[in-house]
């Protein structure tokens, strides 16, 4: 049977990088399912991997903060942001032809990482390639979600990637996703339609993206999860941008029923124009 232990003593040890022992093929067929290995990832991925460890000057830790909040059960590389940027875009300057199925190839293999680090580098490839981000299907994004928890892994995803541009040319499709996550059951994928919708009602003064944020606060406004009702801060007051007076008379109708930071941040917002 495969555990954590062979299988690093099988990576690391006289077998040799890539094998691994196991007991049958029933073993392996149930380890490959459960946990990415080397088998699953992506030429691309091991590319940059490979980098990753080569700029981390430390050993990987793990997150000590909450889970319930900006925590998580994945190890990180001790890289700082500019770093993980330079990672990404000299990779890009070496795959200037990169196809939209070599991409999503990529970036389903980075989120199925077993680092947060990994998953940190897919939200910035989708960043820095647009003319491929833009051909994604929104459904893809919550298949997405489903490897990321707390709030800096899904908003590595869901924030500033994906623009009103993005959005507004295939709306129906955008907002049934957004409907949808914003039911589920999972607080990191409630969070995620509340920070899709911050950049684009920032950038434009379509009513449907307001209409639509004002649905999503209504839906988690009752929810006490932090993870969730400083995001409903946040998108109320990215909505003041361009929906100010919507934005009163929503606080003004459910001021009794928001959470309280969400009143009193946004308030303050109206009041003074600062965050």
């Amino acid at each position: 049977m495969i555990t954590k232990h062979n299988l690093l003593t099988n990576l690391n040890g006289s077998g040799g990088e890539g094998t691994v022992g196991v007991g049958g093929a029933g073993d392996l067929l149930i380890f490959l399912q459960r946990c990415p290995t080397i088998y699953e990832m992506n030429q691309h991925h091991q590319e940059i991997l490979k980098e990753i460890k080569r700029e981390s000057k430390r050993k990987p830790f793990f997150c000590s903060l909450p889970e319930s909040y900006a925590g998580h059960n994945d190890f990180s590389y001790p890289l700082n942001n500019p770093t993980e940027r330079k990672i990404i875009k000299n990779w890009i300057k070496k795959h200037p032809n990169l196809s939209y199925r070599e991409f999503v190839d990529l970036l389903n293999s980075l989120y199925q990482g077993k680092s947060a680090t990994e998953k940190e580098m897919a939200g910035k490839l989708l960043g820095y390639l647009p003319n491929l981000r833009k051909q994604i299907p929104p459904n893809y994004i919550e298949k997405w979600l489903g490897n990321l928890k707390g709030w800096a892994q899904v908003d590595s995803l869901c924030q500033s990637n994906f623009s009103a541009e993005d959005l507004l040319p295939h709306w129906d499709k955008w907002k049934n996703l957004i409907q949808k996550l914003a039911r589920s059951k999972n607080p990191n994928k409630k969070r995620a339609p509340l920070v899709l919708l911050t950049k684009p009602v920032r950038e434009s003064e379509d009513t449907r993206l307001a209409h639509l944020a004002f649905e999503i606060i209504d839906t988690l406004k009752l929810e006490k999860e932090i993870l969730i009702t400083k995001a409903v801060s946040w998108l109320l007051r990215d909505l003041i941008k361009n929906h100010r007076r919507l934005v009163e008379k929503y606080l003004e109708e459910n001021r009794n029923g928001l959470p309280k930071n969400a009143v009193r941040e946004t308030r303050n917002k109206l009041l003074t124009g600062r965050k």
